[in-house]
């Protein structure tokens, strides 16, 4: 497909299933990733590709007590904020670069449309920052030999759909507004 049709068609899964995609898959959309557009050129995010089953449930408690936290109506227990699937791609940047948000958000758009042009389903899934600026999250990023001054950007949960995707909603008339 070519880059418009990926853009126009890609939808966020939100069921999938626990078929793991080939490792070949996952290292396809994250090496496009590494061409997303950055400040400067600087490159001031990573991305941790969570394979392992463990670190990936811890990743989904931590997310899912966040987001207890920030709404009421969501409550941690039993619920996985990575809505089953199998691959979390977590985008950090390092705050000592000025543009490390709008660059790790590059990375993350970039990572999405890399997934659904290789055939993968996809979600963007907040509250990284949260993970990461906790002490628990702190030690996994030294557990895992990470160094640096890191922040968490946000996630990319990558599978196979577990259900077919929904169909887009119409654009908003005043979306773009022509200066001319």
């Amino acid at each position: 497909m070519d880059a418009i049709e990926c853009i126009t068609t890609r939808r966020s899964c939100r069921a999938y299933t626990d078929q793991m995609p080939p490792r070949e898959l996952i290292e396809r959309v994250c090496a496009a990733a590494t061409y997303a557009p950055t400040g400067h050129g600087k490159q001031s995010p990573i991305i941790l590709a969570v394979t392992n089953r463990e670190i990936r449930d811890r990743l989904s408690r931590m997310n899912a007590q966040i987001w207890s936290s920030l709404s009421p109506n969501h409550p941690a227990d039993g619920f996985d904020p990575f809505y089953g699937a199998p691959v979390v791609l977590v985008v950090l940047a390092d705050a000592d670069v000025t543009t490390h948000f709008e660059d790790g958000c590059s990375v993350v758009t970039t990572l999405l449309n890399a997934a659904h042009a290789c055939g993968l389903a996809s979600c963007w899934i907040h509250r990284a920052r949260q993970e990461f600026d906790s002490p628990e999250g702190k030690q996994l990023l030294q557990d895992l030999g990470i160094e640096g001054n890191y922040v968490g950007i946000d996630h990319v949960i990558l599978g196979y759909p577990a259900k077919p995707l929904p169909q887009a909603l119409p654009r908003k008339s005043d979306y773009v507004r022509w200066v001319e």
